[in-house]
């Protein structure tokens, strides 16, 4: 006898305009299982999810939740079933502590049931080993400890479906180990998991299935374990698509940008600033940097991008002029290019067409005696959107009508279509399809063999092997040494992300101090 399943789709379907985000979707998740729900951007993995968690209402078709059919008309709703979400943003508030946040995140009959909601977490948090200290507050967190005390916030729910997504973007190679101890230790209690991701390597470490969607409709189902990320992803993007190899690594010295000594406070409250930073970004070249988030990679990207002009002006350095204290305009009109890491609001206006966000980093060319050359704007627009296989109605869509992957996907050909020297890269495939991720990665690879320096600010890790020719990490503001990709591992960089180099400096620095200390001695010793 078939054990009934613990939730059950049936055609379900959800129409926007202009678009049908799910198409008759069928699903089955069991008690205990953790399903991966794979796709390409905008294949409707997103709006399925946000239906089961009531954040939206299904046009046709039945959601069953133990058998019994639902309708689900709000995350409260969703909660008190059992359901809970941990969002790839996630909602918290860096002011308040960890128990302040959690608090907020539970309807206050919930709460009033509990006793002692402070040992309830400790509790909690001693038996998933999650190590949350509900005392501290948020903006003291690292981005690791920040979604432990999202699942945290669940778990105290006694969350029968635990939905995330794309849970391990911003985790170092340990923090993404412990997350998925939790996971199947969640598991084999009989919690339900399940788990977006464009990481195929981890779907295949720690899903039971998954079922993958191609423009909102189930085109398949595997079980991970029997299959390798290659072959799953030519499910999701189909058969001839051309994916991500292994690049060849290439090393120069030619220096077309660098910094030296960079130190500058922080930026806003809760950031740490930058540390005596020393790069250097060579003609040719990839220069990766990892990290997880909050560790100063704001700070680096406003500075070296012109957006923070507060640096001393020969601590940065392009093409051997002094330019720390030269903006943004000065430095695009030297040769630079930059992908910021808000795409939505600061790579692009939402409410403003492609075409007129075209036309904000590419104004020089496009314009004549002030005024705007409107047909090779439309001409670029539409080269940017069919060069790189963007997803939208046509070239006047608002920025914000697109989905995450393919919007970055056209900031990344705006700025490559200007045949940079300088590319400065933040977190370029993040929230992208594998399809479009091989894409960027071949853009990238392109630019560098043109000739252009790149830096490639990403906590993927993974990413960063793929296509960096040299790579360092920063933490707590502080970069590491630089080292060729070739000559380290995912092991060392994983380490330094954790700043196990501070520790190595500090250790020299104390090596230094005593061998002079002892010279010192020896001489006065000799002397006397």
């Amino acid at each position: 006898m078939k054990k009934t399943p613990l939730l059950e789709l049936w055609n379900v379907s959800k129409m926007f305009p202009g678009v049908i985000a799910n198409d008759k979707v069928n699903l089955k998740l069991h008690q205990g299982e953790i399903l991966a729900l794979l796709g390409e951007n905008g294949a409707g993995k997103s709006t399925l999810v946000k239906m089961i968690y009531g954040v939206n209402r299904p046009d046709k078709g039945a959601i069953l939740w133990n058998n019994q059919e639902v309708t689900i008309t709000s995350p409260n709703q969703a909660r008190a079933m059992g359901i809970g979400m941990v969002f790839q943003h996630f909602s918290v508030f860096e002011t308040l502590t960890v128990q302040e946040n959690i608090e907020l995140g539970l309807d206050k009959s919930f709460v009033d049931q509990i006793d002692d909601l402070r040992q309830r977490i400790l509790d909690i948090s001693s038996k998933y080993q999650l190590h949350v200290d509900p005392d501290r507050y948020v903006h003291s967190l690292s981005i690791g400890e920040r979604q432990r005390l999202e699942i945290l916030r669940c778990l105290i729910q006694q969350v029968k479906l635990l939905i995330l997504d794309e849970p391990t973007s911003v985790l170092t190679p340990q923090e993404v180990a412990g997350l998925f101890r939790v996971l199947k230790s969640l598991a084999t209690e009989g919690c339900s998991i399940m788990f977006i991701s464009h990481k195929l390597k981890e779907v295949t470490e720690l899903c039971d299935r998954a079922v993958i969607l191609r423009g909102g409709k189930v085109s398949g189902e595997c079980t991970p374990a029997n299959e390798t990320p290659d072959s799953i992803a030519r499910m999701m993007v189909g058969s001839d698509a051309e994916l991500s190899e292994s690049y060849s690594k290439q090393l120069t010295d030619r220096a077309l940008f660098s910094t030296e000594n960079l130190t500058l406070a922080p930026s806003h409250p809760f950031g740490c600033g930058l540390t005596n930073v020393t790069l250097q970004l060579n003609a040719g070249e990839i220069l990766g940097i990892a990290g997880v988030a909050g560790n100063g990679q704001e700070d680096l990207l406003q500075a070296l991008s012109g957006e923070d002009t507060r640096a001393k002006a020969d601590t940065i350095l392009f093409n051997n002029q002094a330019v720390g204290d030269q903006n943004a305009s000065t430095r695009r009109n030297m040769g630079m290019a930059y992908v910021p890491a808000d795409r939505l609001g600061h790579g692009a206006v939402p409410e403003m067409s492609l075409t007129d966000n075209t036309l904000l980093t590419h104004s020089d060319s496009l314009t004549q005696f002030s005024f705007i050359l409107k047909d090779k704007l439309r001409t670029l627009a539409d080269k940017i959107i069919s060069d790189n296989k963007v997803k939208c109605h046509n070239q006047t869509s608002q920025a914000k009508s697109l989905s995450g992957g393919n919007l970055q996907k056209f900031i990344i050909g705006r700025e490559v279509e200007q045949a940079p020297t300088v590319l400065i890269c933040a977190h370029p495939t993040w929230g992208v399809d594998i399809g479009a991720a091989s894409a960027i990665h071949r853009q990238l690879i392109a630019l560098r063999n043109a000739g252009a320096a790149v830096l490639v600010i990403s906590e993927d890790i993974d990413e960063l092997f793929v296509i960096c020719d040299r790579m360092a990490a920063l933490y707590e503001g502080r970069l590491s040494p630089t080292v060729a990709t070739e000559a380290t591992n995912i092991e060392q960089i994983g380490k330094w992300i954790a700043g196990s180099f501070i520790d190595t400096e500090n250790a020299i620095d104390r090596k230094d101090a005593i061998d002079n200390q002892n010279n010192i001695n020896s001489k006065e010793v000799t002397h006397a």
